[in-house]
């Protein structure tokens, strides 16, 4: 390989976050041509960042760069705290009480790790060019954090997305898909963001629950749900929304780095 296509790994380890109260590790990718102020890059922030090397992310970076599919871009992984409680919907913790961090992981990201990549790298100016991404619950944190600042993000990439995530437990008597979905009831109740586009991925076998019983997997059910509520709110499919149903795709790394090339070129095509 050339070394034109090589991407430079930095880990960040010395950022103290007072909002999350612990040190943060932070994976930056930056493409070997990088150089401050001689232009703006394209940002994607990563949840769950310590799985960077797991999936493979530099070699996809340096492979799509080499074949032109993507711009170069400069990728931030954010390493995980405590997935169960920094994750999730900022404004609702769920019915066990998981999430009562996000608030503060999202100004995290907004407030400390943002300013300050922007103070460090040369980062586009334009939203379009600036995405969030993650897996699982990380794809559920990215949604949710993109939603409320669709300012800054333009797009929005969820990997098997946790989108399950619900104030009562589903075996109650009461409980309902239609208001006990956290995520989908802020849609629902949210206002349309001009300029967000959305890029969703789940697998066949993602998991084996079938609340409803319909034949489905709840993960793409509740996929599936939220993007019909992404539709009713005004976006388009196939052009602000992009599905990708991965037929033996589980849930883990492996499926996810599969999948990440396809949301890389959907996010940093060099014809955007």
């Amino acid at each position: 390989m050339s070394a034109l296509h090589h991407y430079h790994l930095e880990k960040l380890t010395d950022i103290h976050s007072k909002l999350l109260e612990r040190d943060t590790v932070v994976d930056i990718y930056l493409p070997f041509q990088y150089k401050k102020a001689e232009k703006h890059y394209p940002l994607l922030i990563l949840n769950d960042g310590q799985d960077g090397q797991a999936i493979g992310l530099k070699t996809t970076l340096e492979k799509l760069t080499r074949s032109k599919e993507i711009k170069d871009v400069i990728v931030v992984g954010v390493h995980a705290g405590d997935r169960m409680q920094e994750y999730g919907v900022a404004n609702k913790p769920d019915f066990k009480k998981r999430g009562t961090r996000a608030k503060n992981y999202t100004r995290f990201i907004m407030t400390e790790l943002i300013p300050y990549l922007e103070y460090q790298y040369s980062i586009s100016k334009d939203k379009s060019q600036r995405a969030i991404s993650g897996f699982s619950l990380g794809g559920l944190s990215a949604l949710d954090i993109a939603w409320h600042h669709a300012d800054y993000f333009g797009k929005v990439g969820a990997f098997s997305g946790s989108f399950w995530w619900r104030k009562r437990d589903s075996k109650s008597r009461f409980y309902s898909d239609y208001y006990d979905r956290i995520m989908h009831q802020q849609i629902r109740k949210g206002r349309f963001k001009p300029g967000l586009t959305f890029w969703f991925q789940t697998g066949l076998k993602d998991e084996h629950s079938d609340r409803n019983k319909n034949g489905v997997i709840d993960s793409i059910d509740d996929t599936l749900d939220l993007i019909v509520e992404l539709v009713k709110k005004g976006y388009r499919p196939f052009h602000d929304i992009h599905y990708l149903e991965l037929k033996n795709g589980e849930h883990n790394l492996k499926t996810w780095a599969e999948a990440m090339p396809h949301f890389l070129k959907w996010a940093f095509s060099n014809e955007s």
